[in-house]
């Protein structure tokens, strides 16, 4: 009965390593909003001569935008790889992040919704800036998603301060 039960855990263990494509994944999703980034600055560059400032600012809130949305995925691919597949091993250099390996599960989804509520609130920035384009309607659905975020990651936040004393946390 040992044997079965060592056979069980060591394939359980393994089974982590069936995580790693999700992560492949997520960096061809980064390769894929590069290309997007690209081309948003190609369309930028003509507005920034022709447009209005306020079309100038929109267009720099998408690049800010897409490149938020790349660091939360860079965090993510990091921090998830390292907590439940593998330690990356980066040998001495001096160009690996002091955040790798001190991410926690919990500090994951604080950054997560920390991103999220930070890209909702430049969608909704974008919102302002071009204020013509939307209905009051569609306005306040932005601004209660944003708040929805909002409340959810201080909510996130505070469950994580009301258990951090905790022993098993």
């Amino acid at each position: 009965m040992k044997k079965i039960e060592h056979f069980l855990e060591v394939f359980i263990f393994a089974s982590r390593w069936l995580l790693a494509p999700f992560y492949v994944g997520l960096v061809g999703a980064i390769a894929i909003l590069l290309f997007k980034f690209v081309k948003e600055f190609i369309h930028l560059l003509p507005v920034v001569v022709s447009g209005s400032g306020g079309d100038v600012m929109v267009g720099v809130l998408t690049l800010v935008d897409v490149a938020l949305v790349a660091n939360l995925l860079l965090i993510i691919i990091f921090a998830g790889y390292e907590n439940f597949v593998s330690k990356i091993n980066t040998g001495d250099s001096e160009d690996r992040p002091d955040w790798m390996g001190h991410v926690s599960f919990t500090d994951l989804k604080i950054k997560v919704i920390g991103s999220i509520v930070a890209i909702s609130g430049i969608e909704l920035l974008k919102a302002f800036v071009n204020v013509e384009a939307y209905t009051n309607q569609q306005l306040g659905w932005k601004v209660g998603l944003h708040m929805a975020f909002v409340v959810s990651g201080v909510m996130f936040a505070l469950m994580d301060k009301l258990t951090s004393g905790k022993p098993g946390h």
